[in-house]
């Protein structure tokens, strides 16, 4: 078996006199982290560290003003209107924006998310039937869409008009819609291009509301959700994004919506408090864990339930959830590995089992990729047919890929580095082979091994808590937008041991002499058992609240002997 990945570490390049000049107004540690993002003139700082909640007029997204009239249309004449959303974070939190949105505004509105074990994702034929029958006239999808041109066509076929808001990568053109908002779309012009499903629900309501305003009603009120989604779904924490998001935690610290308030109950976290880590890290799996099992409609009726009794049980359900869903990735991963097979010469990983659950596939796609740093497959076997999840690495764009292979496939689509496709099991094995060759032919001749960028090397002694207001400036932190990173060397370990499920932790102390400090380093675990005496660590500054008591320490992202290279 192919063991982890040894990373690389770079440290970032020195920030530039003329640089540092024009940046003079921050401390020098601020001015670096800003220059690391890419930040070089004051200007530029100030909107990075002051932009907050939106930034661009949603009518520059094309397909904004049709949709909107429609809407208003609709609601004028208390026609019936259905949310089309995704099973996932994103989709639950794009539906329920959209849904109390209009329904405020007196719209006849419900909401629809399929199951991802019967219908799977995206639009489909027997749904759009069900809501017709129902008398829907008008159906508004939410973070899917962008690929169901043949579900378009038979909206029109049966008399329902249909807007797609969308933020996948469309493919071979777009569906014959009303209007289709999706900012990926040729010859768009909105300014930012990496809006979530739910920051393009939040711009819908945002336009509907410019145009149409309505007193006490403010898109703004729906922040909190957009902070959700947006997080949730890794999408870069860059420009609109960060900004939306740095607004809407503001709106989920004020403690507005009860649903989050009890799921961040049973899940221990201080609502207060919340960060966009919290959301990544303990809100967002536990809303995901709704639609991995069972039905994501928990997850969406407790993100609009202002019941404490109704949202406290739902609340509890999902966090029961979580921790069934933690046991079954960490199974699913167990047989993937020992099914593999995982060897060095393996630049794509492909498990397909049976056994496998279709709503954990993703999760443990990402396990392997993380563990591994390898694209990585994960497929469901059923009876005439297999679902996968795709987790990928930089060097590999995995819808690209699976473009390659569209004549093998019954659906497809996500991102660069996700996706999910179904395909019939005769063409399984053929998939699977085009895959991989595809991936050699990219990768072949890489050196496929993690890179972590630290800002900077710091001695420990030099680690202080005021350094933390400047570490603080970051927030939101996320993809393309990443926490300050640092590399500390020959430190001598104080204190060891392995906690955790299984061991798979690593909790020490460290110091340098003079200074000492705790660190955590989650899934090292087995350093554990090597107990070295001195070490260099690669690790993030921060924060650690646990009984209401705060303490500062080192959050491990790698460890190495003491004066060890690349």
């Amino acid at each position: 078996m192919l063991l982890p990945i040894k990373k690389r570490w770079l440290i970032a390049k020195p920030i530039p006199a003329e640089i540092d000049e024009k940046l003079n107004d921050y401390s020098p540690v601020l001015r670096k982290l800003l220059f690391n993002r890419g930040i070089s003139n004051s200007e530029q700082a100030e909107t990075y560290l002051n932009a907050y909640g939106t930034v661009y007029d949603p009518f520059e997204l094309s397909g904004m003003e049709a949709a909107i009239d429609r809407i208003a249309l609709a609601i004028r004449t208390t026609e019936p209107i259905a949310v089309y959303g995704d099973y996932d974070v994103d989709g639950v939190t794009a539906t329920a924006v959209l849904v109390q949105v209009i329904s405020r505004l007196g719209g006849n509105v419900r909401e629809y998310i399929p199951n991802r074990f019967h219908e799977g994702y995206g639009v489909n034929k027997e749904a759009l039937k069900t809501l017709c029958e129902a008398g829907v006239k008008l159906v508004v999808t939410v973070d899917c869409g962008i690929r169901s041109p043949e579900e378009a066509d038979y909206c029109k076929k049966i008399g329902l008009d249909l807007i797609i808001s969308d933020h996948h990568d469309p493919l071979n053109g777009l569906p014959d819609a009303i209007s289709v908002i999706c900012p990926k779309q040729d010859n768009d012009k909105y300014p930012d291009k990496n809006l979530a499903g739910v920051g393009l629900a939040f711009k819908i309501a945002e336009a509907y509301l410019k145009k149409y305003p309505s007193d006490g009603i403010h898109a703004e009120d729906w922040l909190d959700l957009v902070a959700v989604g947006t997080v949730a779904d890794i999408v870069p924490m860059t420009g609109e994004n960060r900004s939306l998001v740095r607004a809407g935690l503001k709106e989920l610290r004020a403690g507005m919506r009860q649903g989050l308030i009890s799921l961040a109950g049973v899940a221990g976290l201080n609502i207060k408090n919340a960060t966009a880590r919290d959301i990544g890290f303990v809100l967002g799996p536990r809303l995901n864990a709704a639609g991995r099992l069972e039905s994501a409609l928990d997850a969406y009726r407790l993100l609009i339930s202002m019941d404490i009794n109704e949202s406290g049980l739902l609340a509890q359900n999902l966090e029961n959830q979580n921790h069934k869903r933690q046991e079954q990735t960490q199974l699913m991963q167990q047989i993937a590995e020992r099914e593999g097979p995982i060897a060095d010469s393996e630049l794509l990983m492909f498990s397909v089992s049976p056994e496998f659950k279709m709503g954990i596939v993703g999760l443990v796609a990402s396990r392997l990729t993380e563990t591994y740093y390898r694209p990585s497959v994960v497929a469901a076997q059923e009876e005439g047919y297999t679902r996968a999840s795709c987790r990928s690495i930089p060097e590999f764009n995995i819808t690209k890929a699976l473009d390659e292979c569209t004549s093998l496939l019954m659906h497809h689509g996500g991102h660069a580095m996700a996706a999910g496709f179904t395909v019939d099991n005769r063409n399984l094995a053929e998939l699977t082979a085009r895959l991989k060759e595809i991936a050699g032919r990219e990768l072949g001749e890489l050196d496929l091994r993690p890179v972590l960028k630290a800002d900077m090397e710091i001695p420990l002694r030099e680690l202080r808590p005021e350094l933390l207001k400047d570490i603080d400036a970051l927030e939101p932190t996320g993809l393309a937008n990443p926490e300050a990173q640092f590399i500390s060397r020959d430190l001598q370990i104080v204190r060891c041991k392995a906690v955790g499920n299984e061991n798979q932790h690593l909790r020490m102390t460290v110091t340098d002499g003079r200074i000492t400090y705790d660190a955590i380093a989650f899934r090292q675990g087995a350093w554990a058992e090597k107990k070295p005496e001195h070490v260099d660590l690669f690790y993030t500054y921060e924060r650690n609240s646990f009984q209401g008591k705060d303490t500062l320490q080192l959050n491990v992202k790698d460890i190495r002997l003491a004066g060890c290279q690349d």
